[in-house]
């Protein structure tokens, strides 16, 4: 899923890239209104992330243009801007949200992925439509998995590292072909960066993380989700 940032203080702009890319979204920078539309016009994004004082043109400018001509794009308004007149205007402009600077990264993380089951929705993608791993029942559409009465919450990478090994049942994959499909193939990760996320994941999706049943270890070879197997190899953790 592809995001447009749009945000002229660089620090800022490089932060949030770095949340959007670490829950596993695509993120295209733009530090000016201009460059935003440009941009807009050439990728075509899922959803929009504003600043709203930019040079060239302003985030109002930029959310007013691409309601001219996608009225059902989700756009986030992220601002330092924090007084009610500015969150009306934003809104009335047909913003989804209006995220005020500064903000704690669980705060953002949790919006984008309401704008992101929103856009699932958009899209026509089934909320209800689910696919079961063990006692584990995942609803991509809702970034979401729930044991029992137990609810878990899932970035937009888990879910697509989740599906890939449930496609997959039964095969052990290479660090190389997760990496593909959920970073890309222009991403250039370190050697540990898959397997500290598996070890998050875990975290959250297993009974017993240090026994995992879900996503299990095939040492020197990969990761694998055995469907129905009730035991592990001698060669899995």
């Amino acid at each position: 899923m592809k995001v447009l940032l749009a945000e002229d203080d660089e620090l800022t702009r490089h932060g949030l890239a770095e949340v959007l890319a670490s829950e596993g979204y695509q993120v295209v920078q733009a530090s000016d209104g201009a460059a935003a539309l440009e941009h807009f016009a050439a990728e075509v994004p899922d959803f929009v992330c504003l600043d709203i004082m930019m040079p060239e043109r302003s985030g109002y400018d930029v959310c007013r243009s691409i309601r001219s001509t996608h009225p059902d794009i989700p756009i986030i308004f992220i601002s330092a801007k924090s007084e009610e007149i500015d969150k009306v205007v934003g809104f009335e402009l047909g913003a989804d949200d209006f995220i005020v600077k500064p903000f704690g990264v669980r705060e953002v993380v949790a919006r984008i992925r309401a704008v992101t089951r929103r856009c699932h929705v958009a899209r026509g993608d089934n909320p209800a439509a689910s696919f079961t791993m063990g006692d584990l029942e995942i609803f991509p559409a809702e970034l979401r998995a729930t044991r029992e009465k137990q609810t878990i919450e899932l970035s937009l990478r888990d879910v697509q590292i989740l599906e890939l090994l449930h496609r997959n049942a039964g095969r052990v994959l290479d660090r190389n072909t997760i990496f593909n499909h959920s970073w890309g193939e222009d991403y250039f990760p370190n050697s540990r960066t898959l397997d500290q996320h598996i070890s998050q994941l875990r975290k959250r999706i297993e009974v017993d993380p240090k026994s995992p049943r879900i996503i299990r270890t095939v040492h020197g070879a990969g990761y694998r989700f055995e469907h129905g197997a009730d035991g592990e190899s001698k060669n899995e953790q």
